[in-house]
């Protein structure tokens, strides 16, 4: 089994809302990574998709865009992302989405070889950090030792693979609540999104206290996976 990831979908949602007022680079952008996934993945394969997967509001109107990704090959995780308004009720949609798809919550999953578990995550306050920013920041850190707990309970030794959106550090960032939690539970790959266009440069892309970090956003990637299968960092 191999482990890819892409992330920042952002597919229309029944609104059909176009990427390419973002820049040319949109244009077309889920049929290139159609292609360059069924060119990468099979049906072994385990596909991780850290948040922003749809434009939708409601959970209704997204499902179209869930059944294309789900007609690709790979059992498919995704994971909220700050614009995935259409995600409240996880029951609901867990009941909801295609056989090849798991959302991940705060939880963890179990993918055979490895350990797959994620939370949404918040910006990294600053030095000026307002005061609500600092009280989501602590809050999604609780969420994120959740998940971990969960798979740490789970792993018995596999690799762990965490998933989030936000990015859980910066490169002149990079001791974060996030970040601490995520090397104490041994965490082997980190994937997030959320970065686009001029920010992708403050992506964060290699190892930091033991945990090898990617950014996964798809203009980030040119709109192909990546592939993140633990192994491949062995050393």
């Amino acid at each position: 089994m191999r482990v890819f990831a892409v992330g920042d979908l952002h597919l229309p949602g029944g609104d059909k809302k176009p990427m390419d007022v973002f820049g040319p680079h949109w244009e077309n952008h889920f049929e290139r990574i159609k292609k360059n996934w069924i060119e990468c993945a099979t049906q072994d394969d385990l596909v991780l998709i850290p948040g922003d997967i749809s434009w939708a509001m409601q959970l209704e109107d997204a499902l179209q865009d869930l059944r294309d990704i789900a007609q690709l090959p790979g059992r498919i995780l995704i994971l909220r992302g700050n614009h995935d308004y259409w995600w409240s009720s996880l029951t609901q949609l867990r009941c909801s989405l295609p056989a090849n798809m798991h959302a991940v919550q705060n939880d963890a999953y179990d993918a055979g070889e490895f350990v797959v578990c994620g939370s949404r995550g918040w910006v990294i306050p600053g030095q000026d950090a307002d005061p609500q920013d600092e009280k989501i920041y602590r809050r999604e850190e609780l969420r994120l030792r959740m998940s971990l707990e969960a798979a740490q309970k789970m792993a018995k030794g596999r690799p762990i693979i965490a998933m989030m959106h936000y990015p859980p550090l910066l490169p002149e960032h990079r001791d974060t609540a996030f970040t601490r939690l995520l090397s104490a539970f041994g965490v082997a790959r980190c994937v997030y999104g959320h970065l686009h266009g001029q920010s992708v440069q403050w992506g964060f892309r290699g190892r930091h206290e033991g945990v090898r970090y990617d950014l996964v956003s798809c203009d980030a990637l040119g709109f192909r996976l990546l592939d993140v299968t633990p192994v491949a960092e062995a050393e």
